[in-house]
C-alpha cells in the first residue's frame, strides 16, 4: 500500500492538473509510480516529466538498450512498480526473455549480442562502484559516441531517482502484485 495516497481530480490546484494532463498524456492517460508522489510538488513533477519525456520519447539510444538500463536499474533497487511498467517494454522492444528473467533472479545474463553485454556491464559498474572504469568507457564511446553515451548515463540518474521515490513512498503496481522476488 502507498504511504501517499493519489491525489484525485478535485484535490489537484489548476497548475497541477495542467501538469497532470501533460504528464497523462504521455504514459497511456494515468500518473502512477513516482510522478503520483511528484505531482505534490508541481515543479518537480513537470522537471521530471520534461526529462523523463526527453529521454524516453525524443531519446535516440536504441529501445531495447533504453529498456535493459531501466531493468537493471529496477532490480538493483527492487523498484517493483519501475520493473512491472518496463518489463512489459523491455519485450516489446526485442530483449531477449532469458536476459529478462535473468536479470529478474539476479543472474548474469548470458547475452547473444554484444551491445546488450556492453550495458549490462557498463550500467552494473556504475551501480556496483559509483563510477565507470576506463575500459568499460572506452567500449561505451566506441559502440555508441559521446552524445549515446551520456544520453545512457542520464537514463540510469533518471530511472534509479525514480526507483528511490517508488521505494520509499511504496509505489504501488497496479494489480497490487509484486513482481520482483
Amino acid at each position: 500500500m502507498s504511504r501517499i495516497a493519489a491525489l484525485q481530480p478535485d484535490q489537484l490546484s489548476p497548475e497541477q492538473k495542467r501538469i497532470h494532463d501533460e504528464i497523462a498524456g504521455a504514459r497511456g492517460g494515468t500518473v502512477r509510480g513516482p510522478f503520483a508522489v511528484w505531482l505534490r510538488l508541481p515543479a518537480v513533477a513537470n522537471a521530471a516529466n520534461q526529462l523523463g519525456n526527453a529521454i524516453r520519447l525524443h531519446g535516440k539510444l536504441d529501445r531495447r538498450l533504453f529498456e535493459l538500463a531501466i531493468l537493471i536499474v529496477a532490480r538493483h533497487w527492487s523498484a517493483q512498480y519501475e520493473w512491472f511498467v518496463h518489463e512489459k517494454d523491455a519485450r516489446a522492444a526485442g530483449l531477449p526473455e532469458d536476459v529478462i528473467s535473468a536479470i529478474r533472479e539476479r543472474r548474469t545474463p548470458i547475452f547473444a549480442r554484444q551491445d546488450e553485454k556492453l550495458i549490462y556491464g557498463l550500467v552494473t559498474e556504475l551501480q556496483d562502484t559509483k563510477t565507470i572504469g576506463e575500459s568499460t568507457y572506452g567500449d561505451a564511446l566506441a559502440l555508441l559516441g559521446t552524445d549515446l553515451v551520456i544520453e545512457l548515463i542520464t537514463t540510469v540518474g533518471f530511472y534509479t531517482t525514480a526507483a528511490m521515490m517508488i521505494n520509499a513512498f511504496d509505489a504501488p503496481v497496479p494489480d497490487g502484485s509484486r513482481p520482483l522476488p
